[in-house]
């Protein structure tokens, strides 16, 4: 076992990255019984810097669909798979941008001098959910999958982050800290009616992940002292512990198929990609290497 001191070091760090929208760390994968033609997007160092990667959900077919200098990260699949939405760094900030599922036809979204992050597509894909700290603090934005009619939701001095709307595109579930902690909180899409979910006073809970039917939200909380994978009802009621180790177990993806949802973890020693089914069993490891493999998410 790790000694404690260690442990709250790496956590004070990762905390760090998530919270400004996953700047340094990395995604990857391998295994599981996801639907087979199921591919996994994820960021990943491997090979020097920041990058895109795709790979089949079996393990297979690693592709790379980023080359350049600069953060390409935090990527999130269109609904019909055709496109990625994903934060870059190319102008010198950090801008929302769309590219082909293939790697080719990048676009940018957003041109603000400040950091925009955490894309997530409505259901329709006629929308992108996402978070900008344009106004001062990280709030939560909503604009049309070309960049236009960019709208704030949120509007008030905490910091709402990872913004993703429920599957049937009435609703975005997030993170904030407007009750003095990180909490998880759904509202409408229009940012009315919002609702806290988890009351957990001086413990984090930490991007939210809908199920495919709605029924649920995964989620990572501190609510045992570490980083564990959480499962609720979509009401917040019906709290189900899916992780319990020393590691960090954090930001989930469901598979579109429900069968699998993919995490990442430092059980084996640095952040690497894994999969487990929906009631925690079968952890799988996807990635295997040296880099930090973060922020997975699943073709739909």
């Amino acid at each position: 076992m790790r000694e404690k001191t260690n442990r709250k070091n790496v956590l004070a760090a990762l905390l760090v990255i998530i919270l400004a929208a996953g700047l340094l760390l990395p995604l990857a994968a391998c295994g599981g019984e996801a639907t087979p033609d199921a591919r996994i997007a994820f960021y990943s160092d491997r090979d020097g810097n920041y990058e895109l990667y795709v790979v089949d959900a079996d393990g297979q077919n690693l592709t790379r669909l980023t080359d350049n200098d600069v953060w390409d990260q935090s990527p999130a699949w269109s609904p019909d798979g055709s496109r990625i939405a994903f934060v870059s760094s190319a102008r010198g900030y950090l801008d929302i941008a769309v590219i082909n599922s293939d790697g080719t036809g990048q676009t940018f979204l957003t041109a603000t001098a400040a950091t925009d992050g955490d894309p997530d597509w409505s259901p329709d894909g006629a929308r992108i959910a996402f978070y900008s700290e344009r106004d001062g603090n990280p709030e939560i934005y909503i604009m049309d999958a070309d960049g236009a009619n960019q709208t704030r939701l949120t509007d008030n001095d905490a910091n709402d982050y990872v913004p993703v709307f429920s599957p049937d595109g009435t609703k975005i579930a997030y993170h904030s800290d407007i009750d003095g902690d990180f909490e998880i909180y759904v509202m409408d899409t229009d940012g009315g009616n919002r609702v806290q979910l988890t009351h957990n006073n001086e413990i984090m809970d930490l991007t939210p992940a809908w199920s495919p039917d709605g029924s649920r939200i995964a989620y990572c909380s501190e609510y045992d002292g570490d980083f564990e994978v959480y499962v609720m009802d979509a009401d917040g009621q019906n709290r189900v512990q899916l992780t319990n180790n020393d590691a960090l177990d954090i930001k989930v993806a469901w598979s579109a198929s429900a069968d699998r949802l993919a995490f990442a973890s430092d059980r084996d020693g640095n952040l690497e990609i894994y999969t487990m089914k929906p009631d925690g069993s079968d952890p799988q490891r996807l990635t295997d290497n040296a880099a930090y493999d973060f922020w997975p998410d699943w073709s739909r």
